[in-house]
């Protein structure tokens, strides 16, 4: 696949937020009091590893295939939080909340690029990572649901 310029640049805004999410979840992951939020947010900054390592071989003119199963999301489902003081709990809200505004803007970032895409091939996988960066923030807004951080 050739790129146009305007693609290439598409590329390298997603590269530089796929590496944002990667250092705000190791960071964060680190931050967590609950260890079981400490093991969502590692298994979600895998994932946007996998995605950083797809836009680069897009980047280099490879289409991956994606219809595979060759990303899957992490199908870590938090349960309730073991966290009991104020402090630990409201930090880890700050975290799940930075979190998923994160992921808003990645969703977003990556629909826009959909449409700027001329090979299907690059189109099918950047649909998919964004799927899966709204699962991503599924994922934070159910931890916070079931922990009691929403409202």
């Amino acid at each position: 696949m050739t790129l146009t310029q305007r693609e290439s640049n598409h590329l390298q805004d997603l590269i530089k937020q796929e590496d944002l999410c990667i250092e705000k979840y190791g960071k964060a992951a680190g931050e967590a009091r609950d260890p079981q939020l400490k093991d969502l947010l590692t298994a979600l900054g895998d994932n946007e590893r996998e995605h950083r390592d797809t836009l680069n071989q897009l980047a280099c003119g490879c289409v991956p295939d994606v219809s595979g199963g060759g990303h899957r999301a992490q199908t870590i489902m938090p349960a309730a939080s073991a966290v009991q003081d104020n402090a630990g709990r409201q930090n880890d809200k700050h975290l799940c909340a930075d979190l998923l505004q994160t992921e808003k803007h990645a969703s977003s970032l990556f629909d826009s690029s959909v449409f700027e895409f001329s090979d299907v091939g690059a189109r099918t996988a950047l649909n998919h990572m964004q799927k899966e960066e709204q699962e991503h923030g599924q994922k934070l807004y159910s931890y916070m649901e079931q922990n009691g951080m929403c409202g």
